[in-house]
């Protein structure tokens, strides 16, 4: 990275930093409910190399897409043409408006996060350049504030409508352990995870997801009519998370059925994942395997965000060797898997899974062995 930036600009760069990708273990759709996710930071990352100028001048490289694209500070638009630099501009415009005072920097970013396999590539662009400014700059700024940032980044300049979970894993996950979040109040806590002898492995389906968007946006609308209609018998409730199984059950026939199934998912989900954080904290990590293994098929059959590819995938993976889990990771539709795998098992596992997938679908899928690792942080 350093060599690249010196071909780039002459001369070698101040920092480099890293934002990490990262991989949902627990929480399917439950962070835009208000609810509880447990993902963790990866093996993968964005690195973003940067050295202040003495102007107001943006000039940031890609090589992942060989792009440069240059800027004033002063003047930040969205890119219609590079747009793997809205990520940046967007992290500029809302760290300008956390009062932050912006200088020129020359800029280059590489990753090897897979783009399209549920890794969130985006929040780790994001979060490698918050951390690239805060060193460069030296300002102070908390974790879950960056990450933040981040979020109205995505949200608001990139037009992408996520949730929280993605940007604060990628700040704030730590080697070895996942991370159990609460979307609404930002409270966190590290929970052990040792990936020496368990390992996570993504197993991309190729599958990209095309009905994302819409089916996501139906999927939101049919949560926030099930809290409507639940207040009428449980005033107060703000949310899903709000609703424990024994509540719903008493009123669920009253709701129409999509709307009782997508409630029954995000209700028993949110339960699962705190079942999950216990298993955690008592190293019991087949507990948290199962919990994985019946998170995936409510998600299925319940939030209806499965397909053929995904299924062949699930049932490839539970039954390989060595594996304790799989499920789907992401917002489902596509994308991936993931799976906890015994590490002396790894390699039949990765055979039997590859092998296994093609029979199934005719395509040739790509697998990746993860550990768990830090968050955001300055690398050189």
């Amino acid at each position: 990275m350093s060599n690249k930036f010196q071909q780039l600009y002459g001369v070698k760069p101040e920092r480099i930093t890293k934002g990490p990708g990262r991989v949902d273990l627990m929480g399917i759709h439950t962070d835009y409910n208000e609810g509880f996710v447990l993902p963790v930071a990866l093996s993968f990352e964005v690195l973003a190399a940067g050295r202040l100028r003495d102007d107001r001048t943006i000039r940031a490289y890609s090589q992942n897409f060989d792009s440069m694209v240059e800027f004033s500070v002063d003047d930040i638009k969205h890119d219609d043409i590079a747009t793997w630099s809205n990520y940046l501009r967007g992290m500029l415009v809302f760290l300008k408006e956390a009062g932050i005072e912006l200088k020129g920097a020359d800029i280059a970013i590489e990753g090897n996060v897979p783009v399209g396999a549920s890794l969130s590539s985006s929040a780790a662009i994001e979060m490698a350049i918050g951390t690239l400014f805060q060193s460069l700059l030296g300002f102070e700024m908390s974790g879950p504030d960056l990450a933040l940032i981040g979020q109205k980044a995505e949200n608001r300049f990139v037009g992408v409508n996520s949730g929280i979970m993605d940007q604060f894993i990628s700040r704030l996950g730590q080697k070895d352990h996942a991370l159990f979040l609460d979307c609404r109040s930002l409270e966190y806590e590290l929970l052990p995870l040792d990936t020496t002898d368990i390992k996570i492995v993504i197993c991309d389906t190729m599958k990209r997801r095309g009905l994302v968007d819409s089916e996501y946006n139906i999927r939101r609308a049919q949560c926030e009519e099930a809290v409507k209609l639940l207040s009428e018998w449980l005033p107060g409730i703000k949310a899903l998370r709000d609703v424990s199984m024994d509540e719903f059950m008493q009123y669920a026939d009253r709701l129409p059925e999509a709307v009782k199934k997508r409630a029954r998912h995000v209700i028993s989900e949110n339960e699962r994942v705190l079942a999950s954080r216990e298993a955690l904290k008592n190293g019991q990590v087949e507990e948290l395997a199962k919990y994985m293994n019946e998170g995936h098929d409510s998600a299925r059959d319940d939030y209806e965000v499965s397909c053929f590819e995904l299924e062949a995938m699930v049932e490839v993976t539970r039954s390989a060797p060595g594996s304790l889990c799989g499920r789907l990771c992401g917002a489902g539709f596509g994308g991936a898997t993931v799976s906890l795998v015994r590490a002396d098992k790894i390699d039949d596992f990765m055979q039997r899974v590859s092998e296994g997938y093609e029979q199934k679908t005719g395509i040739k899928p790509n697998l990746y062995i993860c550990t768990a690792e830090d968050g955001a942080g300055v690398v050189a």
